[in-house]
Protein backbone atom coordinates (compact mmCIF):
# COMPACT_ATOMS: atom_id res chain seq x y z
CA UNK A 1 0.00 0.00 0.00
CA UNK A 2 1.17 3.46 -0.95
CA UNK A 3 1.48 6.27 2.11
CA UNK A 4 -0.50 8.35 -0.52
CA UNK A 5 -3.31 5.75 0.79
CA UNK A 6 -2.60 6.01 4.25
CA UNK A 7 -1.81 9.36 5.11
CA UNK A 8 -3.77 12.33 5.43
CA UNK A 9 -2.89 14.45 7.50
CA UNK A 10 -3.87 18.38 7.49
CA UNK A 11 -3.12 21.24 9.22
CA UNK A 12 -5.08 22.18 12.56
CA UNK A 13 -6.02 25.40 13.34
CA UNK A 14 -4.06 26.79 16.17
CA UNK A 15 -2.00 23.74 15.85
CA UNK A 16 2.16 24.59 15.16
CA UNK A 17 3.11 23.31 11.70
CA UNK A 18 6.13 20.48 11.94
CA UNK A 19 9.56 21.64 10.47
CA UNK A 20 10.39 18.76 8.16
CA UNK A 21 13.88 18.23 6.25
CA UNK A 22 13.56 15.82 3.27
CA UNK A 23 16.86 13.92 2.17
CA UNK A 24 18.00 12.27 -1.10
CA UNK A 25 21.04 9.77 -2.07
CA UNK A 26 21.78 8.11 -5.13
CA UNK A 27 25.17 6.66 -5.98
CA UNK A 28 26.96 6.82 -9.32
CA UNK A 29 25.94 3.51 -10.77
CA UNK A 30 22.64 4.61 -10.04
CA UNK A 31 22.72 7.95 -11.65
CA UNK A 32 24.37 5.77 -15.14
CA UNK A 33 21.12 3.49 -14.61
CA UNK A 34 18.67 6.30 -13.90
CA UNK A 35 17.77 6.24 -10.90
CA UNK A 36 15.95 9.57 -10.09
CA UNK A 37 16.57 12.09 -7.79
CA UNK A 38 13.59 14.09 -9.43
CA UNK A 39 11.57 11.31 -8.17
CA UNK A 40 12.27 10.93 -4.50
CA UNK A 41 11.80 14.59 -4.44
CA UNK A 42 8.82 14.94 -5.66
CA UNK A 43 7.51 11.96 -3.58
CA UNK A 44 9.05 13.88 -0.54
CA UNK A 45 7.18 17.09 -1.22
CA UNK A 46 3.99 14.88 -2.16
CA UNK A 47 4.36 13.27 1.56
CA UNK A 48 4.70 16.51 3.65
CA UNK A 49 1.92 18.54 1.60
CA UNK A 50 0.05 15.28 2.79
CA UNK A 51 0.99 15.38 6.16
CA UNK A 52 0.91 18.87 6.56
CA UNK A 53 4.28 19.89 7.00
CA UNK A 54 6.12 22.71 6.35
CA UNK A 55 9.59 21.36 4.17
CA UNK A 56 12.14 23.29 4.83
CA UNK A 57 14.22 22.23 1.84
CA UNK A 58 15.04 18.82 -0.01
CA UNK A 59 18.82 18.12 0.74
CA UNK A 60 20.67 16.38 -1.98
CA UNK A 61 23.23 14.20 -2.14
CA UNK A 62 24.38 12.40 -5.81
CA UNK A 63 26.86 10.43 -6.54
CA UNK A 64 27.72 9.72 -2.66
CA UNK A 65 27.59 5.53 -1.70
CA UNK A 66 25.09 4.53 0.98
CA UNK A 67 28.08 3.02 2.61
CA UNK A 68 29.60 5.89 4.15
CA UNK A 69 27.23 7.01 7.56
CA UNK A 70 24.96 9.55 6.88
CA UNK A 71 26.16 12.46 8.78
CA UNK A 72 30.04 11.77 6.57
CA UNK A 73 27.79 12.81 3.47
CA UNK A 74 27.91 16.50 2.52
CA UNK A 75 24.09 17.27 2.83
CA UNK A 76 24.01 14.44 5.12
CA UNK A 77 26.35 16.74 7.82
CA UNK A 78 24.32 19.11 6.42
CA UNK A 79 21.16 17.59 7.09
CA UNK A 80 22.67 16.61 11.03
CA UNK A 81 23.14 19.81 12.16
CA UNK A 82 19.89 20.98 11.24
CA UNK A 83 18.44 18.41 13.67
CA UNK A 84 20.63 19.02 16.02
CA UNK A 85 20.09 22.53 16.14
CA UNK A 86 16.48 22.40 16.63
CA UNK A 87 15.57 23.31 13.22
CA UNK A 88 13.61 20.62 12.12
CA UNK A 89 10.89 18.25 14.15
CA UNK A 90 10.82 15.40 11.34
CA UNK A 91 13.47 13.76 8.61
CA UNK A 92 11.55 12.59 5.52
CA UNK A 93 13.53 9.93 2.70
CA UNK A 94 12.00 7.34 0.42
CA UNK A 95 13.80 4.19 1.27
CA UNK A 96 15.79 3.21 4.10
CA UNK A 97 18.68 3.06 2.12
CA UNK A 98 18.51 5.92 0.49
CA UNK A 99 19.25 7.53 4.35
CA UNK A 100 21.69 4.82 6.10
CA UNK A 101 24.17 2.35 5.48
CA UNK A 102 22.42 -0.74 7.60
CA UNK A 103 19.69 -1.12 10.01
CA UNK A 104 21.52 -0.79 13.07
CA UNK A 105 22.78 2.97 11.59
CA UNK A 106 19.28 3.99 11.05
CA UNK A 107 18.34 2.88 14.68
CA UNK A 108 21.18 4.36 16.23
CA UNK A 109 20.13 7.89 14.56
CA UNK A 110 16.49 7.42 15.23
CA UNK A 111 17.23 7.11 18.95
CA UNK A 112 19.61 9.95 18.59
CA UNK A 113 16.57 12.19 16.92
CA UNK A 114 13.90 11.10 19.30
CA UNK A 115 15.79 12.49 22.57
CA UNK A 116 15.53 15.83 20.35
CA UNK A 117 11.90 14.82 19.66
CA UNK A 118 12.70 14.55 15.86
CA UNK A 119 11.11 11.76 14.08
CA UNK A 120 11.70 9.89 11.05
CA UNK A 121 9.87 9.08 7.94
CA UNK A 122 10.38 6.33 5.73
CA UNK A 123 7.86 6.22 2.65
CA UNK A 124 8.56 3.11 1.91
CA UNK A 125 9.65 0.69 4.02
CA UNK A 126 8.62 -3.19 2.81
CA UNK A 127 5.55 -1.31 1.13
CA UNK A 128 4.65 0.70 4.28
CA UNK A 129 5.32 4.52 5.09
CA UNK A 130 7.05 4.49 8.89
CA UNK A 131 6.53 7.25 11.19
CA UNK A 132 8.40 6.78 14.24
CA UNK A 133 6.91 9.47 16.65
CA UNK A 134 4.38 6.47 16.68
CA UNK A 135 5.25 3.26 18.74
CA UNK A 136 3.91 1.51 15.81
CA UNK A 137 5.90 3.00 13.65
CA UNK A 138 9.15 2.94 15.57
CA UNK A 139 8.18 -1.23 16.42
CA UNK A 140 7.75 -1.97 12.69
CA UNK A 141 11.08 0.46 11.67
CA UNK A 142 12.81 -1.74 14.17
CA UNK A 143 11.45 -5.01 12.85
CA UNK A 144 11.88 -3.92 9.29
CA UNK A 145 15.32 -2.83 9.59
CA UNK A 146 16.42 -5.80 11.32
CA UNK A 147 15.07 -7.56 8.58
CA UNK A 148 16.80 -5.91 5.59
CA UNK A 149 20.08 -5.99 7.16
CA UNK A 150 19.49 -9.83 7.83
CA UNK A 151 19.29 -10.05 3.86
CA UNK A 152 22.11 -8.08 3.79
CA UNK A 153 24.11 -10.28 5.92
CA UNK A 154 22.83 -13.12 3.71
CA UNK A 155 23.35 -12.41 0.42
CA UNK A 156 26.90 -11.44 1.65
CA UNK A 157 27.59 -15.19 3.00
CA UNK A 158 26.10 -16.70 -0.31
CA UNK A 159 28.64 -14.41 -2.61
CA UNK A 160 31.58 -15.61 -0.09
CA UNK A 161 30.77 -19.15 -0.28
CA UNK A 162 30.55 -18.39 -4.39
CA UNK A 163 34.04 -16.96 -4.33
CA UNK A 164 35.43 -19.37 -2.44
CA UNK A 165 33.98 -22.46 -4.85
CA UNK A 166 35.17 -20.57 -7.87
CA UNK A 167 38.87 -19.93 -6.20
CA UNK A 168 38.84 -23.85 -5.12
CA UNK A 169 38.03 -24.78 -8.98
CA UNK A 170 40.96 -22.57 -9.92
CA UNK A 171 38.29 -19.73 -11.51
CA UNK A 172 38.30 -16.13 -11.63
CA UNK A 173 37.79 -14.14 -9.13
CA UNK A 174 36.99 -10.31 -9.77
CA UNK A 175 38.74 -8.02 -11.96
CA UNK A 176 40.44 -10.48 -14.83
CA UNK A 177 44.21 -9.98 -13.69
CA UNK A 178 46.70 -8.95 -16.55
CA UNK A 179 48.58 -11.57 -18.15
CA UNK A 180 45.46 -13.98 -18.32
CA UNK A 181 42.42 -14.58 -20.95
CA UNK A 182 39.21 -16.68 -19.30
CA UNK A 183 38.58 -19.77 -20.91
CA UNK A 184 35.26 -20.95 -21.86
CA UNK A 185 35.21 -23.26 -18.57
CA UNK A 186 35.69 -20.31 -16.59
CA UNK A 187 39.45 -20.76 -15.70
CA UNK A 188 42.15 -18.17 -16.20
CA UNK A 189 44.99 -19.18 -19.00
CA UNK A 190 47.99 -17.69 -19.39
CA UNK A 191 48.42 -14.66 -22.06
CA UNK A 192 51.43 -15.06 -23.62
CA UNK A 193 51.78 -11.27 -25.35
CA UNK A 194 50.86 -9.54 -21.46
CA UNK A 195 52.99 -12.84 -20.24
CA UNK A 196 56.12 -11.13 -21.88
CA UNK A 197 54.57 -7.73 -20.63
CA UNK A 198 55.20 -9.17 -17.47
CA UNK A 199 58.27 -9.97 -17.67
CA UNK A 200 59.56 -6.84 -18.84
CA UNK A 201 58.11 -4.52 -16.02
CA UNK A 202 59.88 -6.83 -13.91
CA UNK A 203 62.79 -6.98 -14.72
CA UNK A 204 62.83 -3.16 -15.40
CA UNK A 205 61.66 -2.90 -11.92
CA UNK A 206 64.52 -4.78 -10.87
CA UNK A 207 67.16 -2.10 -12.60
CA UNK A 208 65.67 0.36 -10.98
CA UNK A 209 63.63 1.82 -13.93
CA UNK A 210 61.21 4.25 -12.85
CA UNK A 211 57.42 3.38 -13.40
CA UNK A 212 56.82 6.41 -16.45
CA UNK A 213 59.79 4.89 -18.04
CA UNK A 214 58.30 1.27 -18.07
CA UNK A 215 55.16 2.49 -19.47
CA UNK A 216 57.02 4.62 -22.39
CA UNK A 217 58.93 0.98 -23.04
CA UNK A 218 56.01 -0.86 -23.09
CA UNK A 219 54.00 1.66 -25.36
CA UNK A 220 57.10 2.03 -27.89
CA UNK A 221 57.24 -1.84 -28.17
CA UNK A 222 53.26 -2.14 -29.05
CA UNK A 223 51.98 -3.85 -25.51
CA UNK A 224 48.73 -2.59 -24.20
CA UNK A 225 47.10 -2.89 -20.68
CA UNK A 226 43.42 -4.44 -20.17
CA UNK A 227 41.12 -1.87 -20.76
CA UNK A 228 43.49 1.03 -22.00
CA UNK A 229 45.36 1.77 -25.34
CA UNK A 230 48.52 2.77 -23.30
CA UNK A 231 50.70 2.29 -20.73
CA UNK A 232 51.00 4.86 -17.87
CA UNK A 233 53.28 4.75 -14.30
CA UNK A 234 49.96 4.15 -12.71
CA UNK A 235 49.01 1.14 -14.97
CA UNK A 236 52.57 -0.21 -14.23
CA UNK A 237 51.76 0.25 -10.53
CA UNK A 238 48.44 -1.80 -10.61
CA UNK A 239 50.09 -4.53 -11.93
CA UNK A 240 52.91 -4.84 -10.03
CA UNK A 241 50.72 -4.57 -6.82
CA UNK A 242 48.58 -7.16 -8.05
CA UNK A 243 51.30 -9.59 -9.12
CA UNK A 244 53.13 -8.92 -6.05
Amino acid sequence: MSYTAIHKGCTLKGVETMRAIGYARVSSREQIDGTSLESQETMIRQYAALKGMELVDVLVDAGVSGGKPLASRPEGARLAEMVGSGEVQAVIICKLDRGFRSASDCLNNVEAWEKDSVSLHILNLGGQSIDTSTPTGKFFITIMAGAAELERNMINERCNEGRKARKAEGKRIGELPYGYDLADDGKLVENETEQRALTIIRDMKNAGSSLRTIANHLNEHGYTPKKSPVWTHGHVQSVLRRAA
